[in-house]
C-alpha cells in the first residue's frame, strides 16, 4: 500500500510558526489514516525549532538555491536559520524513504514546504513562483510534491501509483556546502587551473 507524507500542521497539530494549525480536507487526511498512509512531519519542529517561532523566508532564491549554498532563510529578526532548515528537510526525506513514500502533500507558501510559492524573504506578505527547501529535496529525490490547496489530486495520484510496480524514487546525490567551503573550493581550483 502506498503511503503519503503530509505536513504535520495539516493533520491538524498546531506546530505552525504562529502556534496554529492548517487542518485541510479532514475527511481525505482522516481516510489516509484510517488506511494506514499516513506519515506526517513537521521539518522545522523536527530540526529543533520550538513552537511558536519567529517567521523565517528564503532570502536570495528558491529551497534548490539553499540547498546548493546559493540561497539563506533568516528569521524576520535577521537571525540566519538555514543550516536548520535544511537538517529539517534531510529529516522529512529519511523519513519518506524509510517508508517508501512517493508522494507527499505539504503546506504552500512554507520556507520548508513551499511547493507551488513562497514568500520572498523581504517579510513584506510578496509571493514568489517556487518551492520551500523540503519540497525541494523531495522532488530532487523521485518524490512528487502537491500543495495543501490540491489534496484532491494528491490523493488520485497516490491511487494511481498502486497501479504501477512499487519502486522506491532513485535517490539524488546532494552535498551540501557552505558558502565558504564554495567560495574557497573556486578560489583553490582558479589558482590551480593556471
Amino acid at each position: 500500500m502506498e503511503k503519503i507524507l503530509v505536513s504535520s500542521c495539516l493533520v491538524g497539530l498546531p506546530i505552525r510558526y504562529n502556534g496554529s494549525d492548517k487542518a485541510t480536507d479532514v475527511s481525505i487526511i482522516s481516510k489516509w489514516k484510517n488506511e494506514g498512509r499516513l506519515v506526517h512531519i513537521c521539518p522545522e519542529v523536527s530540526a529543533g525549532f520550538p513552537t511558536p517561532r519567529p517567521p523565517a523566508e528564503i532570502s536570495g532564491g528558491f529551497g534548490i538555491d539553499v540547498l546548493s549554498g546559493n540561497a539563506d532563510v533568516f528569521e524576520n529578526s535577521k537571525q540566519k536559520v538555514t543550516d536548520l532548515y535544511i537538517s529539517g528537510a534531510h529529516m522529512a526525506l529519511r523519513l519518506a524513504q524509510k517508508n517508501g513514500i512517493r508522494v507527499a502533500l505539504l503546506t504552500d507558501g512554507s520556507p520548508s514546504c513551499g511547493s507551488t510559492f513562497i514568500y520572498d524573504g523581504g517579510f513584506t506578505g510578496r509571493t514568489l513562483a517556487g518551492n520551500g527547501v523540503t519540497a525541494a529535496l523531495l522532488e530532487q529525490n523521485g518524490i512528487k510534491v502537491f500543495p495543501d490547496t490540491q489534496i484532491s489530486d494528491a490523493d488520485a495520484y497516490l491511487h494511481g501509483l498502486e497501479k504501477q510496480p512499487n519502486q522506491a524514487p532513485e535517490p539524488t546525490v546532494f552535498a551540501v556546502t557552505s558558502r565558504a567551503q564554495s567560495s574557497t573550493s573556486r578560489a583553490s581550483e582558479d589558482r590551480g587551473s593556471s
